[in-house]
């Protein structure tokens, strides 16, 4: 099901959710807060549904998880799972911003076997299969091989006194697209040290993965998907020679906050 053909049926539709929410971005559309500091928007809702309708004519038997839709156990008991993000980086969207993208995977038996990312107000659509490798705009990708933590180069506002010896590069909003900046040798690497949901993060890290970078949770685990509460531990995405570095610099922190 991993095929070129099929991944790119899977692009053309994100494709077209993306251009639907970017010909309402900078207008005056409806949004609010979910919860304190967890925004939405009418325009989130709007792509959810046509995701949810264009993927479920393409793959009947496949389950559904997305941050704009009630979750429901079903999907437990399906092999392949949608795990959408209408719009990852609600927050740049809402203010205008270029760093938010519309993110979809599908998920076989717990692993992402198609990862898709469209970010139309920055032109680009990021493409990988499981074993196919990753694009963006039909550009072959390969994650950086830096060997060395430090210099390492990570998408931040500000960097804390212990971590100093990084370089710090321009930070979207969308934490996908932040891991995708790994897989495009644009960053070295991106780490979080949180719960996070897996419709966060499902399709980018596939895309870093197949460009060659590593892709765990903050604590260096495989990540797996469609679990019975759909969070990680944080992600960590780096390039392959500073992973374990990474892992080893950030255990205490991720510890202390588990």
């Amino acid at each position: 099901m991993a095929d070129g053909q099929f991944a790119g049926d899977v692009a053309g539709i994100v494709r077209e959710a993306g251009r639907h929410a970017l010909a309402q971005w900078r207008t005056d559309f409806q949004r609010w807060e979910k919860s304190p500091g967890n925004p939405v928007s009418e325009v989130d809702l709007a792509v959810d549904a046509l995701l949810r309708a264009r993927l479920a004519a393409l793959v009947p038997e496949a389950g559904w998880l997305s941050e704009e839709t009630a979750d429901h156990p079903d999907r437990l008991t399906r092999r392949l799972l949608w795990v959408v993000d209408p719009i990852d980086g609600t927050r740049d969207f809402i203010r205008g911003r270029a760093g938010w993208c519309v993110s979809v995977a599908l998920v076989e038996d717990g692993l992402p076997i198609i990862g898709v990312l469209d970010a139309p107000a920055r032109a680009e659509t990021w493409v990988a299969t499981l074993g196919g490798g990753a694009s963006r705009n039909g550009v072959v990708l390969r994650a950086s091989n830096r060997q060395t933590l430090a210099g390492a180069r990570v998408p931040t506002d500000a960097l804390s006194k212990a971590d100093r010896d990084f370089a710090m590069v321009d930070k979207p909003n969308s934490i996908a697209l932040r891991i995708a900046m790994v897989a495009a040798d644009e960053a070295d690497l991106v780490a979080t040290l949180r719960w996070g949901n897996e419709w966060d993060i499902a399709a980018a890290t596939l895309i870093a993965i197949e460009a060659g970078a590593s892709a765990t949770d903050a604590l260096g685990a495989e990540l797996v998907f469609n679990k019975r509460e759909p969070q990680a531990f944080g992600v960590l995405a780096a390039a392959p020679g500073i992973h374990a570095a990474a892992v080893t610099r950030l255990a205490a922190r991720a510890a202390a906050l588990r």
